[in-house]
């Protein structure tokens, strides 16, 4: 009966145990699980704020067009029209219109059914004299879009009438669309109009509601609970969405939205059971050897107290050996725990600072005209004011030009910054030079560095990824000054090889390469220890880049400094058919 006892105890302590494992396990899995999903909603709200502002910066810049100003004729309407069609093509507006303050629609570069888009809400907007903006669903095609209005003032700073663009939301979804997490985007009435999941476009949720319901309005299944401060939802809404998810929001006032995303817990759960079904095998080898021992011993003192003492002296010595097992095993498990830390921080710690060096070289690069902006609008001012126009003229112009500049060079940094994933396509590979060349031109010229780039006079396409290409010849043209930052004479030499394979060669005079085998391994660098100018991973990075495109890359040791080459493939209609 004693025995019984103990052993129910042990089962009963075990499971408490394993539970109480199992829910820490949990916890901790949630937690990591909830920063990914929330980095991942993030860049979803990034990637849709930033796409539907192309389409309000396209209202803002064009609402001032030449072609826009008179409008009496039905030959200025006509040429308003097709100047309004070529641009909503350009950029794949669903439509752009011109409205008087009335609403009533001047010109269209499509046709539409209304005369009048008055009591639109993004017109209305647009009459106060701000940028209007609306989202709805056109009643023919049953389309999404999201509009934009922005307003025309006349002499007197009078608003005289608004161009709207239209944008179609599904164009801006396919960017995003099929990720493994579910995304969507609610607006203020509480409906969801943007997703990646498209069963659950239209759902609503009502005042003070916590899930989503059907637009058909049936009850579905929902439970939601806390734990550790998460939010979890348990879902009956269909195969293509997790039953049981981690629930994240994010607020979006400049699109007046809210972004949520479903994160399926179900590997949260499955390694929190792992944890618990170690902890119990331990416990039950544990256990199982303390009974053999004691049964062991009981039956040996029977016969001998000698061979007791030695029984003893092996139970403990085997339970000596089993906990030092177990200290090994966890000590190797934090050290492996904290060696994959480091590296993942290492490696954030580079790009940080390169992002750091890069934007430092770049705000240089503003400041110049942005004060030429400054110069050339006083400029303009004074010429209005004695008469000039003429004058004032070339100094809008000017303006014009260094706002187009500046934009390149946003854009350029924007592109090599955010870093993200591209599909594998055509690739202009002069153009990424281009790019890779102005965004480094910045501490090259502080550096007194000369770079010898002569570009081709028609375009070379490779296969790969361009966002990714401009970052390899980033970090081949930054390494090449590095090489050189001690010397006097500063020369890179930039040049494409069209032979059998494509190769791209960057030279400098430096130095050169101590150890060619050792080049592309992570954080391999000749820097001194606990510089700030790189931990050894851009070449690394350059490496498995270049590698996914199915190209090569290598360093040699050139007759004056090093010389590294890319090798791609060219790009070939026919592979792609």
């Amino acid at each position: 009966m004693h025995r019984a006892f103990v052993v129910i105890g042990f089962l009963f302590s075990v499971a408490l145990l394993s539970a109480g494992v199992w829910s820490y396990g949990f916890r901790q899995a949630l937690s990591q699980l909830s920063e990914k999903a929330e980095a991942d909603l993030e860049l979803a709200a990034d990637r849709l704020s930033t796409q539907m502002q192309v389409y309000q910066e396209l209202a803002v810049l064009m609402a001032g067009h030449p072609a826009l100003t008179t409008l009496d004729t039905p030959s200025q309407r006509q040429a308003a029209q097709v100047m309004l069609l070529d641009v909503a093509d350009k950029t794949a507006a669903v439509n752009m219109l011109y409205l008087d303050r009335n609403g009533r629609v001047l010109t269209a570069a499509q046709p539409i059914a209304q005369d009048s888009l008055a009591g639109h809400p993004a017109f209305e907007r647009a009459l106060q004299g701000a940028l209007g903006s609306a989202h709805g669903v056109l009643p023919e095609s049953g389309a999404r879009i999201y509009s934009y209005a922005a307003p025309t003032f006349d002499a007197l700073g009078r608003v005289q009438g608004a161009l709207m663009v239209v944008a179609d939301v599904q164009d801006v979804e396919q960017t995003w669309r099929g990720s493994t997490e579910a995304v969507f985007f609610v607006d203020s009435d509480g409906v969801v109009f943007i997703s990646n999941r498209s069963d659950l476009l239209f759902w609503y949720r009502s005042e003070g509601q916590q899930g989503l319901s059907p637009p058909e309005g049936d009850a579905t299944d929902f439970a939601s609970t806390m734990i550790g401060g998460h939010e979890l939802w348990r879902l009956g809404w269909g195969r293509y969405l997790p039953e049981r998810a981690l629930h994240l929001t994010l607020d979006l006032p400049v699109i007046d939205m809210t972004a949520e995303v479903l994160v399926d817990v179900a590997p949260a759960r499955r390694l929190a059971g792992l944890q618990a079904a170690a902890v119990a095998a331990i416990c039950f080898a544990f256990g199982a050897l303390l009974f053999l021992a004691t049964e062991r011993r009981r039956t040996l003192a029977q016969a001998n107290v000698v061979l007791e003492s030695r029984v003893a002296q092996r139970t403990r010595a085997l339970t000596a050996a089993n906990t030092a097992l177990r200290r090994e095993v966890h000590e190797r498990q934090e050290a492996e725990t904290a060696l994959k830390k480091a590296q993942a921080e290492l490696i954030q710690a580079g790009k940080l600072s390169a992002l750091g060096q890069m934007s430092a070289g770049i705000s240089h690069e503003l400041n110049q005209p942005l004060m030429a902006i400054q110069q050339f609008a006083d400029n303009g001012t004074a010429f209005l004011s004695r008469g000039r126009e003429g004058r004032a003229a070339e100094n809008l112009t000017r303006i014009s030009d260094m706002a187009a500049r500046m934009a390149r060079i946003i854009k350029n940094l924007r592109a090599f910054a955010r870093n993200e994933s591209e599909p594998m396509g055509k690739v202009d590979l002069v153009q990424v030079i281009e790019t890779a060349v102005e965004l480094t031109d910045a501490r090259l010229r502080s550096e007194g560095v000369e770079l010898e780039w002569q570009p081709p006079s028609a375009p070379v396409f490779a296969w790969g990824g361009e966002v990714r290409l401009v970052q390899v010849f980033v970090n081949l043209i930054n390494n090449a000054a590095d090489a050189m930052s001690q010397q006097d004479d500063k020369l890179i030499h930039i040049a494409i090889e069209n032979g059998d394979k494509l190769a791209v060669t960057v030279r400098d005079i430096g130095p050169g390469i101590e150890n060619t085998e050792k080049l592309f391994e992570p954080f391999y660098t000749t820097k001194a220890v606990g510089s700030s100018e790189g931990m050894g991973l851009g070449l690394s990075i350059s490496y498995g880049l270049v590698q996914s495109f199915g190209g090569n890359i290598r360093g040699t040791n050139a007759q004056t400094g090093a010389m590294f080459t890319v090798e791609l493939e060219y790009y070939r209609e026919d592979e792609v058919a």
